[in-house]
């Protein structure tokens, strides 16, 4: 297989294991309501269960795992990783109760945390700066399709099989992505069967070596505010379809696939493909275009939930998702190129770290506490109105993305520099073509 074709497969095997990463996790918040009634849970457990719970473990297991893909093989990490998530999703069908539905979403989380930070650390090498929006927006599409996949079988295997069964069907495909990764992926630090020991900074230098540059500061302040306003909508909107309208998951999961699924895939498409296009190696003016699409979610989450019909909300909801996803490429592709090929998968379990932690761990638990303090107000719109008042925490994003977009550029001329003068001083050369003409 020709280089070429190889960095193709590659990014295509990647995608797909990220789909079944975020299947889990779509499928899980069609199936709160279900969950909740067999398990007879409240919705700040439900938060719980979603968000600081499986955050915590997500973002801790993150960086020892990525320091050991900056380091080591990343194909065996993402293998593994794979492996063990899928399992535990499986096990999800098999508990009886909260407790041990709480542990295994942990084993879940440990799971998970290995996917991401090596798979970008893969696509950043083989996809120079000039591509890197697009291949990035291609493996982004990860979260659109499980969407899709998601809304539809998950919410036909639940209705039909229960809530049970249907985290056992998705777990098992995982396992066989996994085997796959294995067998046909290979890592381009290893020469004739050895993997080249090159001098790794400790995790002390790479945090502040990030730390030092203006625009990953603002991204990560972006990401964390994100993660909690983002997830803590995100993962409540299938149970406020079902609360306030009262759809069943079947019906739901048909319009969300629409809505929320192939808008997203639309809108990850052309986002990486006019950044490729128009404003190759022009970060700035794409990271402002994220922050302009920033202030329009804000208000367009806003008129979602106030919508008293549910066609209306549903179709605020899909122009939401086409300009959430055309930032994707976008944003990931600039973190890529703000760090040193040595650093990027530290580089993102840092990110993921804070992110997760503060956004993920305490968003969907806020929007569950905050409905039910306003249970006795609103009744059964309660989630409603946590939602609006989430809403607004995206304008905040878009102040961060706006600042980032001041100094990317130098920031991004910096790395570039070092990188070159580093490659001058490096005595082995990786020859990735006669790797992967191995494949």
């Amino acid at each position: 297989m020709s280089k070429l074709a190889y960095k193709h497969y590659m990014l295509g095997l990647l995608t797909i294991v990220a789909v079944f990463n975020y299947l889990d996790r779509t499928v899980l918040s069609l199936l709160l309501e279900p969950i909740k009634q067999d398990l007879e849970l409240s919705d700040s457990q439900l938060g719980l269960l979603t968000g600081f719970a499986f955050a915590l473990f997500y973002a801790v297991a993150g960086i020892p795992i990525a320091r050991w893909a900056d380091r080591g093989n990343r194909n065996t990490v993402v293998a593994s990783t794979t492996a063990l998530w899928s399992i535990m999703v499986v096990f999800c069908g098999l508990v009886g109760n909260f407790t041990q539905l709480l542990l295994v979403r942990v084993g879940v989380a440990v799971g998970e945390a290995g996917c991401v930070p090596p798979a970008q650390s893969l696509i950043a090498e083989y996809f120079d700066r000039t591509e890197r929006p697009q291949a990035m927006a291609i493996y982004w599409l990860c979260y659109p399709i499980s969407v899709i996949i998601g809304y539809l079988a998950g919410g036909w295997l639940s209705e039909v099989f229960g809530w049970r069964i249907t985290f056992m069907v998705i777990g098992v495909p995982g396992i066989l992505l996994a085997i796959l990764v294995k067998l046909t992926m290979h890592e381009p630090r290893v020469i004739q069967e050895k993997i080249i020991e090159a001098e790794q900074p400790s995790f002390k230098e790479v945090l502040n070596t990030l730390w030092r540059q203006r625009s990953f500061r603002h991204i990560v302040a972006a990401f964390c505010v994100g993660n909690f306003f983002g997830t803590g909508i995100i993962l409540w909107m299938p149970t406020y379809f079902i609360r306030s309208y009262g759809m069943e998951t079947a019906e739901l999961g048909f319009w969300l696939a629409f809505s929320w699924g192939f808008c997203g895939l639309s809108g990850g498409l052309l986002g990486g493909f006019l950044a490729t296009r128009y404003a190759a190696r022009k970060e700035a003016l794409q990271i402002r275009m994220v922050a302009f699409a920033g202030v329009l979610l804000g208000l367009l989450f806003m008129l979602t939930y106030i919508s008293s019909n549910k066609y209306v909300a549903l179709t605020f909801l899909a122009i939401n998702s086409f300009l959430l996803t055309m930032s994707n490429g976008i944003i990931f592709s600039a973190i890529q190129s703000l760090v040193e090929i040595r650093m990027r998968a530290i580089a993102m379990a840092s990110i993921f770290f804070g992110a997760n932690l503060i956004g993920l761990g305490l968003g969907p638990i806020g929007v569950g506490v905050l409905s039910d303090l306003l249970v006795p107000m609103f009744g059964q719109e309660s989630l409603r109105y946590a939602l609006v008042f989430f809403s607004p925490g995206f304008l905040w994003i878009a102040y961060h993305n706006w600042q980032a977009g001041d100094t990317i550029d130098a920031d991004i001329g910096k790395i570039e520099m070092g990188g070159e003068a580093a490659e001058n001083s490096v005595s082995v050369e990786i020859d990735t073509e006669k790797l992967t003409n191995r494949v």
